[in-house]
Parts: C-alpha cells; sequence; structure tokens
C-alpha cells in the first residue's frame, strides 16, 4: 500500500472529517485544485487498496440528543447470522452492526448492534424490536450501555522527515 503526493493531500486535508457542506467532494476538491471526479475516483482507490477502509460519518451522539446509547449483543444461530444482521443493520436506530467471533464460555455473544435513543427506555424498546426480528435464532442476549462518548478520530499520517 502507497500513496503518492496527490493521495497525500487529500487525506491530510480531510483529517479532521470532510467539509460539513452539501456537496463535500466538490468543496475539497476546490480547496486541492483537483476535479470533484479526481478526488472520488482516488477515494476509490485508496478503499480499494486498502489504504482506507471506509469514508463514514463519526457523529456525536450526545450533541445530537442521544443520550441513551447501548452496544445490543446477541448469540444467534450461525446459520441465520448474515440474513439477521443485514435486516439488523438496516434499522434506522442503529449505527453499527456486525459479527465477532464468541469466546466461550463466557461471550457467546456474535452479533453486535449499537442502539441509539434520547432515553433507555427507548432504548430498551428499540432492544424488544430487534428482539423480536431475530425470532426463534436468538439463544442469548445483552447490553453494554455508553458511560461516556470516546474520541473519534480518522486516518492520521504521520509527518514527513
Amino acid at each position: 500500500m502507497s500513496i503518492d503526493d496527490t493521495d497525500r493531500a487529500i487525506i491530510e486535508a480531510t483529517q479532521a472529517g470532510l467539509p460539513l457542506v452539501p456537496a463535500p467532494y466538490a468543496a475539497l476538491a476546490e480547496q486541492l485544485g483537483l476535479d470533484e471526479a479526481t478526488v472520488m475516483t482516488r477515494f476509490e482507490a485508496m478503499k480499494d487498496s486498502g489504504v482506507i477502509r471506509r469514508i463514514a460519518a463519526a457523529p456525536n451522539h450526545y450533541k445530537l440528543g442521544m443520550t441513551a446509547n447501548g452496544m445490543s449483543v446477541w448469540d444467534v444461530e450461525d446459520e441465520h447470522l448474515t440474513a439477521l444482521g443485514t435486516k439488523i443493520g438496516a434499522l434506522p436506530y442503529v449505527t453499527h452492526c456486525y459479527e465477532r467471533p464468541r469466546a466461550l464460555p463466557a461471550w457467546p455473544y456474535n452479533l453486535f448492534a449499537m442502539i441509539h435513543g434520547s432515553s433507555s427506555d427507548e432504548v430498551e424498546e428499540k432492544r424488544a424490536e430487534i428482539t423480536a426480528i431475530l425470532g426463534d435464532a436468538l439463544r442469548a442476549k445483552d447490553i453494554l450501555y455508553s458511560t461516556r462518548i470516546l474520541k473519534k478520530t480518522g486516518l492520521r499520517l504521520r509527518k514527513r522527515g
């Protein structure tokens, strides 16, 4: 994995995030003296090569009024995991949904889904909805509530030299 000077400039310009404007790639392109298509093509090439994993929003849920946030964990039958994970990940109140290996016997959970709400009661209602979706494939569940927000940062480059 290597980057050239143009890729480096794009990464450096976005280390604090994309511009918060209706056309962020166009604004970034203008700032760097490039065209929007070049910026988008470069991002795709960096994703394809593994230089970056993804481009995603990292909102501060507390500032958005979502002060109850719980990582729900589920033990789901393996043969249903992909299909059910896709359904859970598509829910509007789930921001992260992914498979993780179990760590038996202490940790039987293989499906994780971050649920956001304005109160713990709201999160529990949403958790009940997920329980219903998982149905008979669900064997166990739990939830781990956030107690603070952790620092969220994207890709950072070391200074040259």
